[in-house]
């Protein structure tokens, strides 16, 4: 059996200077090996804010070649929010002469900054791990003219790696983020990819019904002379008519990919009675409309997005169908509310993803193609709005909010 390890006697007496800091950097542990080169008391750290402590430069605060403080708050920054390990450019960060206030001398550090976890993988603590690389530095500087002489010197040769490390830190930091960047624009193209070839899939799926309606019925009139053409035409024109939904909702999707129309002012409230009175309701509508509710947008996408919510709810409702336009601060709202059995709150944004169809939807509808929804909230968000389902106590709630449109004289006042 091993013997007991005293954890506080190893920091204590380890040889590389360490630095124990909570989240807000304030400063809780520090062993003797970080006491001696930072040339402090362990009451002068134990429980103070870590930059309070050691402010920037206080003989040369403007200094851009002396700006570890801020660089060195990044550097903890980063290692919390990535839970990895930050390796520090080499900075200076001079230290007072003991015995000699005002006095200071010339410093180099490299610094590690690692994030200590919990259980919950939060980070609880941040352990700091310095090198003192003055005289390294010195020595580097001293080395060119000491090797080659007057050569050296003729060429102006002066090896300067804190200046070095400093551009490289930069040039490391923009290659993270070009990296980071890459990868997310990856992403995006094999998240578009898959959807595109899901979307043909589905869609191809959805198009082989009608087409096979199409051809068993031409197939049966063909082959039996005395059968009624017009139940088949009837037949034909209903797989025809579905076979154009099919594609105009393709065709919306497509549009609502693009880059927007152009817009105009539209009150949303007229645009509901006037869409309104072109319709045959398939149930009972009341209506509760204010007036001067206005947004910028497409005449023509805002009435296809009411259209495709009045058709969910028709196919969902039970007896009646409530829209309501109204406002809120900054916002234009618009809500179609049916009697129905509802949304499940687990399904409520899946009811906005292509061609996904609630079972309750299939049953009352087998022909509905699933794009209604997906393609209202696509015009929505091509407006700056949004377009979700909120909670009610009987039936589906959607809810659509625009940008108020306000004329500028009343956005100044």
């Amino acid at each position: 059996m091993g013997r007991w390890v005293d954890y506080e006697v190893v920091f204590k007496t380890c040889p590389a200077p360490l630095l124990i800091l909570t989240p807000d950097f304030v400063m809780v542990a520090a062993n003797d090996a970080y006491l001696k080169v930072a040339k402090r008391t362990l009451q002068d750290v134990l429980g103070r804010y870590l930059f309070t402590v050691f402010p920037p430069n206080p003989h040369m605060p403007n200094d851009p070649e002396t700006q570890g403080v801020e660089v060195l708050r990044a550097s903890l920054e980063h290692a919390m929010a990535t839970g990895q390990p930050d390796c520090m450019p080499m900075q200076r960060y001079d230290v007072e002469v003991v015995g000699r206030p005002g006095m200071f001398e010339e410093r180099y550090w490299n610094t590690v900054n690692t994030p200590i976890l919990g259980v919950g993988g939060a980070v609880e603590w941040i352990m700091l791990s310095i090198e003192d690389v003055t005289d390294f530095v010195r020595a580097m500087r001293r080395t060119p003219r000491a090797a080659h002489g007057k050569l050296a010197q003729r060429q102006g040769v002066d090896v300067d790696l804190y200046s070095s490390a400093r551009e490289l830190h930069i040039l490391s930091e923009q290659l993270k983020q070009a990296q980071s960047q890459h990868r997310e624009i990856t992403s995006t193209l094999q998240e578009a990819i898959r959807r595109q070839r899901q979307l043909v899939f589905d869609v191809s799926h959805d198009l082989r019904n009608p087409i096979t309606g199409l051809l068993t019925e031409l197939e049966v009139a063909l082959s039996e002379p005395a059968i009624d053409l017009q139940q088949i035409l009837r037949n034909l024109l209903r797989d025809a008519e579905r076979l154009n939904e099919i594609v105009a909702d393709v065709l919306d999707l497509a549009r609502v990919d693009s880059v927007p129309p152009g817009t105009e002012l539209v009150d949303m409230g007229r645009l509901v009675a006037e869409e309104l009175q072109r319709r045959i309701p398939a149930a009972g509508i009341h209506t509760r409309l204010d007036q001067g509710v206005v947004v910028r947008a497409s005449r023509i996408r805002l009435a296809r997005l009411l259209g495709n919510l009045l058709a969910n709810a028709e196919r969902h409702t039970s007896t009646t169908i409530e829209i309501i336009v109204t406002t809120r601060p900054s916002e234009a709202v618009l809500e179609v509310i049916d009697d129905g059995p509802g949304i499940p709150r687990a399904d409520r944004e899946r009811v906005f993803e292509r061609l996904y169809r609630l079972e309750d939807a299939r049953s009352r509808d087998p022909g509905g193609s699933g794009l209604g929804l997906p393609i209202a909230r696509g015009i929505a968000q091509a407006y700056g709005g949004r377009l979700y389902a909120a909670d009610h106590p009987a039936g589906a709630r959607l809810v659509l909010r625009l940008p108020l449109y306000r004329p500028v004289h009343q956005a100044a006042t």
